[in-house]
């Protein structure tokens, strides 16, 4: 699961986009490498917003190790998942004009074969991971462990998504995409996913070797999907699909039509997305959604996580605690920064509240709103999550979109207090805005927005082997994946 984080200074590289002033991105032909128009038409400003977003992950990653911070400007530590991120932005960039190939093969060929030499064993230092995992959070520079962050089986499988989407994009005969391919795939074989199975027909979210493995487990309908899959589809250290009949065994614990219509409900929309960015779950069915077809017709994952953005919008039309600036086109609740625990009487109402932590509907609501909980759907509700950009922009974009895009987040409430924050500011007018961008919630801005305008992502993994095992495994059959 997402955690708080630290931070660390910005790494400004040269790339082929460094020349792409911060208010000129939408003039990205003249970058080179011949953009590819395909696909849906957009907004021109989601568009703009799309490149800027990019860039980020163009400036801030390590060019040496291909190493993603997980927060910038502030100094921080590099996230696994933010790096999956990056290695599915670059051929974005690529068909967008705004890296060349030559480039995004260098980077994604600097990062593969970082992490497939990264020292693993079960010592506490000097290793990046253990049986195949990585460490959640790695030092920038090193690439070992930071402190003591987990050995973490999601962010390791976000990782590898990026990783496995890279090795179908580079389909190349070029000697370092040849290698591109073959160094992921033997990163994925070594990921000894039956090794975190501690309890009957559960992956263990974690592991560290002073305590050894997360009591949590990978048990209900969040953002695992992909770990289940990846597990499921190893040709070396399969799981037995009897984890996903578990997984799928406490569904009735999370379907609920409380806040819109009836989903399997996860009250951050980031556990509706992340699996969703890897694999096309449009018209393909376990299961559980064939058993729903006679009550709901056309009933997939993708359709749940359609009305799980409904219900949060619907949720903000709602705004049954009050918060300032929720709307029909203000929304989007996820796991993000707040502005700290602190306790602030508004109105003469006593409000809590926090710091980086989970948010949505039946879970933690204190009046934050990040942009990428909008934007990372979406696939799911295009003119909705473009209103909701344009809004955002337009009521809080003096002090919230600037070079890179959105910053983290915002909350409109908090307009002032006298103790201590532990992100961001109060910016006059506007509320409390943080002051730092996070990889992985830029990562699914650039990809879900990818996703929806030309099925960039999804049309590659379709034909991705070790997912479609995977699926297969879980007991997946009909749409694309009946060719498949």
């Amino acid at each position: 699961m997402r955690v708080a984080a630290m931070d660390r200074r910005r790494f400004l590289m040269g790339s082929t986009v460094a020349g792409v002033g911060a208010l000129g991105l939408a003039g990205c032909a003249s970058v080179p490498g011949a953009p590819w128009t395909g696909g849906r038409a957009l907004d021109a400003e989601v568009e703009e917003l799309q490149a800027r977003t990019f860039r980020w992950f163009v400036d801030v990653t390590n060019r040496s190790n291909g190493l993603t911070p997980d927060r910038w400007p502030t100094k921080t530590f590099a996230s696994i998942a933010a790096v999956g991120f990056a290695l599915t932005c670059w051929p974005i960039g690529v068909e967008r004009g705004w890296m060349t190939r030559e480039e995004a093969r260098e980077r994604t060929l600097i990062t593969a074969r970082f992490f497939h030499d990264a020292p693993q064993g079960p010592e506490p230092t000097g290793v990046a991971g253990h049986k195949g995992f990585f460490y959640h959070f790695l030092d920038m520079e090193t690439g070992h462990r930071y402190r003591d962050t987990e050995l973490s089986t999601v962010d390791t499988t976000l990782l590898l998504g990026g990783m496995l989407y890279a090795a179908q994009w580079f389909d190349g005969d070029h000697p370092d995409e040849v290698e591109i391919r073959r160094l992921v795939q033997a990163i994925y074989e070594r990921v000894e996913w039956d090794w975190a199975v501690v309890r009957p027909n559960r992956i263990s979210m974690g592991w560290r070797p002073e305590r050894g493995f997360i009591a949590a487990d990978w048990n209900k309908y969040n953002e695992g999907m992909l770990v289940l899959l990846l597990a499921m589809g190893s040709p070396t250290h399969p799981v037995p699909a009897a984890v996903w009949d578990e997984w799928c065994s406490v569904y009735d614990l999370s379907w609920t039509d409380e806040w819109g219509p009836a989903h399997l409900h996860f009250a951050p929309l980031f556990g509706h997305q992340y699996s969703h960015m890897y694999v096309d779950f449009r018209g393909i069915h376990d299961p559980f959604m064939r058993s729903k077809q006679a009550e709901i017709p056309g009933f997939d994952y993708f359709q749940n996580s359609v009305r799980a953005v409904q219900a949060q919008r619907r949720y903000a039309i709602d705004n049954p605690m009050g918060w300032a600036g929720y709307s029909a086109d203000i929304w989007g609740l996820t796991a993000c920064d707040g502005p700290g625990d602190i306790k602030q009487v508004i109105d003469g109402r006593e409000r809590q509240f926090f710091s980086y932590s989970a948010r949505g509907p039946g879970d933690r609501d204190d009046g934050t709103i990040a942009p990428t909980a909008a934007l990372g759907s979406m696939p799911f509700a295009p003119a909705e999550v473009t209103a909701c950009m344009k809004a955002m922009k337009a009521r809080y974009g003096a002090a919230l979109y600037t070079e890179y895009g959105f910053l983290d987040s915002f909350n409109p409430t908090l307009t002032q207090t006298s103790q201590t924050l532990r992100h961001g500011r109060i910016a006059p007018g506007i509320g409390w805005v943080d002051g730092d961008y996070l990889g992985i919630d830029q990562g699914p801005i650039v990809i879900q927005i990818e996703n929806h305008r030309s099925d960039a992502v999804w049309k590659r993994m379709r034909r991705e082997p070790n997912i479609i095992r995977g699926l297969k495994a879980a007991g997946f059959t009909g749409g694309w994946l009946a060719n498949a």
